[in-house]
């Protein structure tokens, strides 16, 4: 269980004083002092020339402190960006315009090339040696990382890891969820050995059909995963046999905590961006999904460690002025926007309902009742509140707006926000 106080003020600093013990899982989560906190904007899924990206890694930094965001995360495939690397660079294209890009805002000094069997080739920096030119105490931070990009099978299984210290090869296992276990263990392991907080959490789960609501459940330790990516590839809607991620989430929290009595599950919005030079739906962009982070500090391990406190929501474009979760009340307040107009949906799985399951079709997932996952209470404006009854094993609240996304992965896709579950 968790008790948090989250608040904050149009500019988004607070005073207030936060007690939170939580023990999910067995595990005892430490304290938080009494402190001013902050909310902080990250984005957490993002590639670059150092994988499949189409930009520079350099670049793609620079426009994201410029777009307003306070940390990133370069979570390349497989590798974290050091070492010695060089892209080819054709003589026309994407990344020939991404070269001139590159050379005109940081100088020609400091771009390093070389021609090999007359292609040109550019020197990939690795994030030691460009981190300083961009970040700043207080205001944006980079956060070393990698897309642990591993399978069953056919079956993607990719998990995003958080404050690397090195590099993870994939692990594999017998099926998708010892895969997915596998790395969760690599990745504690390294962060007891590190001394350091490192988050794992699955990506994009309906990309290729990969990971199933009952794959994630048998993966007991792993706690986090996107409910929302802005990649138009990743299958966020689900289809008319396979659940969206939203759907997906509430079976996961109602299995846990009514039938595994394991700690709550926690959804995060990530961008997923690959393209940085077409701007359209269809494509890869940045600026899609991000969290919310509320913490004392910008450092890598107080984001880490308040993504692990739950203290965070995921949006696409909705911000919260407050925020309140303690186990009497789930309560936000919106930060309006001109002619935009706000719905809050408070979504719980009741006490009584059931959580059997039946087969679905072949190669489909398992059927859960429809009484998983419940719109209990609607708000129209910008403030909305909801006590729990004791009746519910979770509740959870959705912002829609009715603001267009203004670059959505689909078209039509409206600005929201997700907050973490309370467990009453």
């Amino acid at each position: 269980m968790r008790a948090v106080l989250l608040g904050l003020l149009s500019l988004g600093v607070i005073a207030v004083a936060v007690a939170w013990q939580a023990k999910e899982g067995g595990e005892t989560k430490p304290t938080l002092a009494p402190s001013v906190l902050k909310w902080y904007k990250g984005n957490l899924h993002t590639h670059t020339l150092w994988s499949d990206g189409d930009d520079f890694p350099e670049m793609v930094a620079d426009n994201y402190r410029k777009a307003g965001y306070h940390f990133l995360a370069l979570t390349e495939h497989n590798l974290l960006a050091e070492g010695a690397k060089y892209a080819k660079i054709p003589e026309k294209g994407p990344r020939r315009e991404a070269l001139k890009k590159y050379a005109t805002r940081f100088g020609s000094d400091w771009v390093q090339q070389r021609f090999t069997k007359g292609e040109t080739e550019v020197r990939l920096k690795p994030l030691t040696e460009f981190r300083s030119l961009l970040e700043e105490p207080g205001r944006f931070l980079l956060i070393p990382a990698e897309e642990i990009t591993d399978k069953y099978g056919p079956k993607p299984v990719h998990m995003n890891a958080i404050n690397l210290r090195d590099a993870i090869k994939p692990l594999g296992g017998g099926n998708v969820s010892e895969t997915i276990r596998a790395n969760q263990r690599a990745v504690n392991e390294q962060a007891k050995k590190a001394g350091r907080p490192i988050l794992m959490f699955l990506n994009h789960p309906n990309f290729g059909w990969g990971v199933n609501a009952d794959d994630m459940l048998a993966a007991e330790e792993l706690r986090y995963f996107e409910v929302y990516n802005g990649h138009p590839g990743v299958r966020n809607d689900g289809d008319k046999t396979r659940p969206d991620t939203e759907r997906m989430w509430d079976i996961l929290l109602a299995l846990r905590l009514g039938k595994l009595k394991l700690g709550a599950f926690y959804g995060l919005a990530t961008d997923d961006s690959h393209q940085y030079h077409k701007m359209a739906v269809g494509q890869s962009n940045p600026f899609r999904g991000w969290v919310m982070v509320q913490a004392k500090h910008l450092t890598a391990e107080a984001m880490v460690t308040a993504l692990e406190a739950g203290q965070f929501y995921g949006s696409t474009g909705v911000e919260l002025n407050e925020l309140i979760t303690t186990k009497e009340e789930l309560r936000l307040k919106i930060k309006p926007q001109p002619g935009v107009t706000y719905k809050t949906q408070f979504i719980a799985t009741m006490k009584d309902a059931s959580l059997e399951s039946k087969p679905g079709g072949k190669d489909e997932p398992r059927v859960y009742g429809d009484d998983i996952g419940k719109v209990v209470a609607e708000a129209e404006g910008l403030e909305a509140s909801y006590k729990p009854t004791g009746k519910e094993w979770y509740i959870r609240a959705r912002v829609i707006s009715s603001k267009l996304h203004p670059n959505p992965f689909k078209k039509g896709d409206l600005e929201m926000a997700w907050t973490q579950p309370v467990v009453p």
